[in-house]
């Protein structure tokens, strides 16, 4: 349909309002209280229009446009009413714009700026309402706000959890809640639409500071930037709840190769940048990984396209989690890839340096296959000393990721008694079923992860008393807090911020040496500082010791390629060594870290060894059709304090009789009532930015 703007002809589509018209052919009319994905209230006035042949000035965001209409949005009667509501918008408003984290960003300070509203009047007007700071994640500056009403409409119309109404109080309307509660007892979901709505800063969200130096979205889902793979959780996690476990494991599956794997062992730093941590308990990520990956239906693998051959021949050394996932994205490029594995099986730590109880051999041998499938060969038994000597047999490139195998022994008397023991050769000969001799009595040197499971471990293996000893008090250790509980229950002595002096014995392993630390921290070198408490050495009986106080790369030194620091891998960001044509990735670059941080290194060294094959470096994959997210929510009775799910836990004593798995994955129902927990941060990001003047 045709109408006319201020005399210039345009085309409209059939049902715009005059204010969609005019913006959408390029003729700027101000409003603040319309939003694009929201239904117009007429409320703010600021775009009044004059329509010829009707009386009176109407606001074009609720008057449809007509064939043949003629619209003057410049007439003297339109620009009254225009500055009349402006003016009494800015009567209470603050006048300190550049205190406001809003500024530059504020679709008030643009409206007037546009219309040339001086400042002048509301300079000492404004209303005097405190701010509330009450609520986790949300705080609400009233004196900004213009009751313009699109926090309450997006609250109704798009996300239907209707907490937010006008409020009638002493200093004047005002957005609030029924019966003067608090958001977290009126139901809100804190799903933070009404931050995305609202034109200035009246709502905040409460924790942007902490991200400010971060990309806007990276803010909105800190737990999918936090990510070292940046999978897509609140997506994945959305169709948990819905019960579609297979679409859930194609979105993981888009990001990595081992998600079953991730979601038993992984560190999940994603869960502790979870904003639901505000309201107690952060959702429980991994464990959702995990179900979706054990309730895999395998559709994603009818949308993998057989690539065609490049011709090009990559060669990987070490078929760990990083190894494999980089021989993965690399075969799925069209490149010919082999994989060289010095051990019997592929794994790595996940197969050699994590109990069974933990991570089972058939879960490892699933996510392997599938890898597999795609056509990378893999050699094991197969000990690579130099990637040059596979540059020379005709291979285009090479990445090595051997990981960190090799035990680390601090140099204090009685280490090189027969019965001290190093994390990666004890946990390797247990897995494997090897015989170890631990004795009955064990102390475990160290305090993360790896610690705990040689502690574990040596408690399945028969020993009756097992003591842990580490530098770091409790809350500074590094071991989380379920390893930590499921320690104590089964036994574990723990002996937090104690330094290891000696092993003590002449033959044979006889006992320990401790003191304890009044003060520990790391100098800017990252060298320990340690500070001992005076007369506080005890001697702890034992029969075994095993050193769990770090591991490093082995036989690298012999590669040909520059090394960073001791015996690791020098690599720049991409993976790049100073070998042309090699690239490492994973802990024998950066030391030991997690699984999901070296699936991360390899497929940004997946990227680079393309690119240097002659492709575009592009590794994406989209194993399930984009579905846009349905943005309503419903309204939830104490949404707030649903609580965090467990999944069944055998019982501590029948779970130390072996190396059975101790925690079973979720049900589905658990799954998805765990999942209905998320705050869905994401659909903030469907929601359309609307436009300032200068944009238009």
């Amino acid at each position: 349909m045709k109408l006319m703007i201020d005399g210039i002809e345009i085309q409209a589509r059939e049902g715009a309002s005059v204010l969609d018209a005019a913006l959408e052919a390029g003729i700027f009319i101000p409003h603040l209280c319309k939003h694009p994905d929201l239904e117009a209230a007429g409320g703010c006035r600021l775009c009044a229009v004059e329509i010829e042949g009707e009386e009176g000035i109407v606001p074009a965001c609720r008057t449809k446009a007509r064939e043949g209409m003629k619209v003057q949005t410049k007439s003297a009667g339109a620009e009254a009413v225009r500055k009349m509501a402006m003016e009494l918008m800015l009567a209470t408003h603050p006048a300190d714009c550049t205190g406001c984290p809003k500024y530059g960003k504020c679709e008030l300070q643009s409206m007037y700026q546009y219309m040339g509203v001086s400042a002048e009047r509301w300079k000492t007007r404004s209303r005097p309402v405190p701010t509330d700071e009450s609520n986790p994640l949300i705080k609400h500056l009233f004196t900004r706000c213009i009751r313009c009403g699109r926090c309450v409409r997006v609250c109704r119309e798009l996300r239907g959890v209707k907490v937010l109404d006008y409020q009638k109080t002493k200093d004047g309307v005002r957005i609030g809640i029924d019966g003067g509660v608090s958001l977290a007892e009126a139901g809100c979901r804190f799903c933070g639409a009404c931050i995305e709505v609202c034109p200035t800063g009246s709502i905040m969200d409460a924790f942007a500071e902490k991200y400010e130096q971060k990309p806007y979205a990276e803010t909105v889902v800190p737990c999918r930037s936090t990510c070292p793979a940046h999978i897509d959780i609140p997506r994945y996690i959305r169709y948990i709840k819905q019960g579609e476990f297979g679409k859930a494991a194609a979105v993981i599956r888009e990001k990595v190769p081992f998600p079953e794997t991730l979601g038993s062992v992984c560190t999940h730093a994603c869960e502790g940048e979870c904003k639901r941590n505000q309201l107690g308990f952060p959702v429980s990520i991994c464990r959702l990984k995990r179900a979706a990956a054990a309730e895999d239906d395998r559709s994603w693998k009818k949308r993998l396209e057989k690539p065609s051959p490049t011709g090009k021949r990559a060669a990987v050394i070490g078929a760990g989690p990083a190894g494999m996932t980089a021989a993965y994205y690399l075969a799925r490029k069209g490149h010919e890839v082999m994989v060289f594995e010095e051990n019997e099986k592929a794994g790595g730590q996940g197969r050699y340096g994590i109990p069974a109880y933990r991570l089972p051999d058939e879960v490892l041998d699933r996510e392997i296959a599938d890898i597999l499938e795609t056509g990378v060969t893999l050699k094991t038994n197969t000990r690579i000393n130099s990637p040059g000597e596979l540059l020379a047999q005709g291979f285009d490139t090479v990445l090595v990721a051997v990981g960190t195998h090799q035990g680390v022994k601090l140099p204090i008397p009685g280490s090189d008694l027969p019965e001290v023991y190093v994390n990666a050769d004890f946990l390797k000969r247990s897995r494997m079923g090897k015989p170890v001799d631990i004795g009955k009595r064990v102390m475990v040197l160290g305090g993360g992860n790896v610690a705990y499971d040689c502690a574990r471990t040596a408690v399945r293996l028969g020993a009756k008393e097992v003591h842990m000893a580490c530098l770091e008090n409790e809350g500074q250790m590094t071991a989380s807090s379920e390893e930590r509980e499921e320690g104590r229950e089964e036994g574990i002595i723990l002996h937090a911020a104690h330094s290891f002096l000696q092993i003590t014995g002449t033959e044979h392993v006889e006992g320990v040496k401790l003191q304890r630390v009044e003060k520990f921290s790391f100098d800017e070198n990252r060298r320990a500082v340690i500070e001992l408490e005076e007369g506080s050495q005890k001697i702890i009986p034992v029969d075994s010791v095993i050193f769990a106080v770090g591991q490093k790369p082995r036989g690298t030194e012999t590669m040909g390629l520059t090394l960073a620091h001791g015996a690791y891998l020098w690599a720049d960001e991409q993976g790049r060594t100073s070998m042309e044509g090699v690239f490492a990735a994973g802990d024998v670059v950066t030391g030991t870290q997690s699984v999901i941080a070296a699936i991360a290194a390899a497929r940004t060294c997946a990227e680079e060894m393309d690119r240097f094959l002659g492709g575009n470096g592009d590794i994406s994959e989209c194993l399930l059709e984009e579905e846009k997210a349905n943005p309503y929510l419903g309204r939830m009775e104490r949404f707030d304090a649903l609580a965090r799910r467990k999944p069944e836990i055998a019982a501590c004593g029948k779970r130390i009789q072996g190396f059975n798995l101790v925690e079973k994955a979720f049900t589905k129902e658990e799954a998805k009532e765990e999942a209905s927990r998320c705050l869905q941060c994401d659909l903030r990001l469907q929601l359309t930015a609307p436009k300032l003047w200068t944009e238009y």
